[in-house]
């Protein structure tokens, strides 16, 4: 994929990149209909693999629920983007959905991934949010403070209310089958859904190859669904990596938010 120079410039300075219709029509379909269909066996245990949050219904460990979801953390055109964020090793840290609830007016605090700060190699932490419906300032658009990602410092330290509007955020909006690219260590949450609609996306989200996964893909993951990956996937979900398994199976900081 062709980067363009502004592309480059926005994702590096400002910490988030917008790809418009990035998702082939028949792909937006297919994770819309296996996202719905994951709403639907999991009921009121959606997410709770992971953690579940107020407002909204969310989705965990979706690797391991179903072909699709494998492929879209492949991607090619969206690894690039995230090698320039991360370096080229990288691994994918956790697979989940979220949907915000129509009415739901809760905001989510302003916050970093893993409460992850940068270190002397740079960015560690890259999201990518896979819209499957259009992202508006009214239906729970996530909002971000450009630039924070080079601050090296969490919004707490600064911000006594983080769920209040900040001055300097901006909504991040795209159409359905847009893919959003994110330096998680940028100031970011969600905002309220005042429409009548819910808003839902996929979130891939990768970290550098010598920290910490958020969720533990080799513990999370059935055994015959690790047997079916392919060499490359099963890297990328670092299956085979024992510092990996020294990492991720410590005590971490799983969320920058929820407790």
């Amino acid at each position: 994929m062709s980067k363009t120079s502004d592309q480059q410039r926005q994702l590096e300075e400002e910490g988030f990149l917008v790809l418009p219709d990035l998702m082939p029509a028949p792909f937006l379909v297919q994770l819309r209909e296996a996202v719905d269909a994951r709403y639907e066996i999991e009921g009121d245990q959606a997410g709770a693999e992971f953690k579940q949050e107020p407002g909204c219904r969310r989705l965990a460990n979706l690797v391991n629920k179903g072909g699709v979801f494998r492929e879209l953390i492949q991607f090619p055109r969206v690894l690039e983007w995230v090698a320039l964020v991360l370096g080229d090793r990288f691994k994918l840290s956790s697979l989940n959905a979220r949907r915000v609830e129509p009415g739901c007016r809760q905001a989510q605090p302003l916050h970093a991934d893993m409460a992850a700060l940068p270190d002397e190699n740079g960015s560690w932490v890259c999201n990518t949010i896979w819209l499957l419906d259009d992202f508006t300032v009214e239906n729970g658009a996530p909002r971000v403070i450009p630039g924070t990602h080079r601050s090296g410092k969490l919004p707490g330290a600064f911000i006594e209310d983080l769920a209040a509007p900040h001055p300097r955020e901006v909504a991040i909006t795209g159409g359905a089958g847009s893919v959003i690219v994110m330096d998680s260590h940028a100031w970011h949450g969600g905002t309220p859904n005042l429409t009548t609609r819910p808003r839902t996306a996929v979130h891939a989200f990768y970290a550098r190859w010598d920290k910490p996964q958020q969720q533990y893909q080799k513990k999370m993951l059935d055994q015959v669904v690790q047997d079916s990956m392919s060499p490359e996937l099963r890297r990328l979900c670092a299956l085979d990596d024992p510092e990996n398994d020294r990492l991720s199976g410590a005590d971490v900081v799983r969320s920058g938010f929820m407790k």
